[in-house]
């Protein structure tokens, strides 16, 4: 076959047009140059974008592509850390990716879904007696206090808001002019965590417990040795701060909720079944991660498009969960669609594609779901609420894209019927499955 020149973009390098327009950039310049790959440059370094569902297939074949160097300096030192998962390939990446994996375990996400219900409750009061509720930020405490409790940090009441909103500057303020504040906060917040691990590590804590700070303190790399205690640190804060993050589809759950009001009615009369198809919806509809990079291993040829060893890849997250080729109407919202078309590892990747266990997937992505769950089910059945008039438009430039609003509600109280504990819902789901 012969080898074929990936098309050009008009623009010569395309970092200033995706920082205006992070989500449906690619797409766009992709259906301009009518390939679903092109070639550009971003922060000058030569880059392929990349869309569809093939292509994703192929920027998970680690045989071309690898993490390592792909994410620039800034990310690393604001939403990533250095040293962390994000960035290691082959035989270390499959070493760390089990860690996280049995961090993330059926038994551990359910514990921490015991811990988030019981936080909601502790926060309900303060919520009742406010006249307003930022919900996007509240739901950010919710979060950082019970996913302390799960890693098993300690963490004083009076913390709290400080590490709130110490984490929240990480995925919320990494690029713009909230970036240096990203990286002071990054910097602070690994050397909080490093003295939890050096405490551990020196016996001042409990070495045999199952918590996710000891299996992260403890863990030996393909030469049997600990982490180097900053990169464990980097490490655990990547249990941290993307669990903080799910405050993003929490609020997106509310505003469709909101939205398409059809739904939340569904969920009320349904039951659990059109809840797993709600909230892979949202995953799908919404905006969360634009886009992920890589980088090319070595010269190969695909489909006759010749890719060159250095060259950074971009792959089109958002695009492809909107790709009409793979999605009927993709930008309606319709949570039934999950019944008859779950997508593949390569067309729903709204946290990333391939395998959990062997490639860059997220490994948070059950958690993810799960933690959605135990949230939607409180803001469906235990509480209810206003929306009092406000923008509730998504603003698609700012990363991540969020209600201009940030989702505002007032007038909660609680529902006077009885209902399940989450420990009760399991079980009874588990009885009945």
């Amino acid at each position: 076959m012969a080898t074929t020149q990936i098309p050009r973009d008009v623009y010569p390098d395309i970092s200033l047009p995706l920082l205006f327009d992070p989500y449906e950039g690619i797409s766009k310049r992709a259906q301009k140059n009518g390939c679903d790959l092109f070639r550009t440059r971003m922060m000058l370094r030569p880059t392929v974008c990349m869309t569809g569902e093939e292509a994703a297939q192929l920027f998970y074949d680690e045989t071309k592509f690898k993490r390592g160097g792909a994410a620039p300096g800034w990310l690393q030192k604001t939403l990533f850390g250095v040293g962390g998962i994000q960035a290691v390939d082959d035989e270390e990446h499959k070493r760390r990716k089990r860690m996280f994996m049995a961090v993330m375990s059926p038994d551990s996400i359910d514990s921490l879904g015991y811990i988030l219900e019981r936080c909601l409750e502790d926060e309900v009061e303060g919520w009742r007696s406010s006249e307003k509720v930022v919900l996007y930020v509240a739901m950010q405490r919710v979060l950082t206090r019970a996913v302390c409790e799960w890693v098993g940090i300690p963490l004083k009441e009076e913390e709290v808001e400080k590490r709130r909103e110490e984490f929240t500057a990480l995925f919320d303020k990494a690029g713009g002019v909230g970036h240096f504040r990203a990286r002071r906060c990054r910097v602070k917040v690994e050397n909080w965590i490093r003295g939890f691990v050096e405490e551990l590590r020196l016996g001042g804590g409990d070495a045999s417990s199952d918590t996710p700070l000891a299996t992260v303190s403890f863990y030996r790399d393909s030469r049997g040795e600990l982490l180097p205690s900053k990169v464990a640190a980097v490490e655990v804060l990547n249990l941290l701060r993307p669990t903080v993050a799910i405050s993003v589809y929490i609020t997106f759950a509310a505003h469709a909720l909101h939205a398409f009001p059809e739904c939340a009615e569904k969920l009320r009369s349904v039951g659990e079944e059109y809840e797993d198809l709600f909230i892979q919806e949202v995953r799908r509809f919404y905006p969360f991660f634009p886009s992920l990079m890589a980088k090319v291993r070595q010269d190969f040829e695909w489909k006759g498009y010749q890719f060159k060893k250095g060259w950074t890849a971009v792959l089109d997250l958002h695009g492809i969960n909107h790709d009409p080729r793979l999605w009927d109407q993709p930008h309606v919202f319709r949570p039934e669609r999950f019944r008859d078309q779950p997508g593949s590892m390569y067309s729903f990747i709204p946290q990333g594609g391939g395998e959990h266990m062997r490639t860059h997937r997220c490994a948070g992505e059950f958690l993810t779901v799960s933690l959605m769950r135990v949230a939607l089910r409180f803001l469906t059945t235990r509480i209810a609420y206003d929306v009092p008039d406000q923008d509730l438009s998504v603003a698609m430039t700012r990363l991540p894209a969020l209600p201009r609003s940030h989702f505002v509600i007032s007038n909660v109280h609680i529902l006077d019927e009885k209902t399940l504990t989450y420990d009760e819902r399991e079980e009874d789901h588990y009885l009945h499955h």
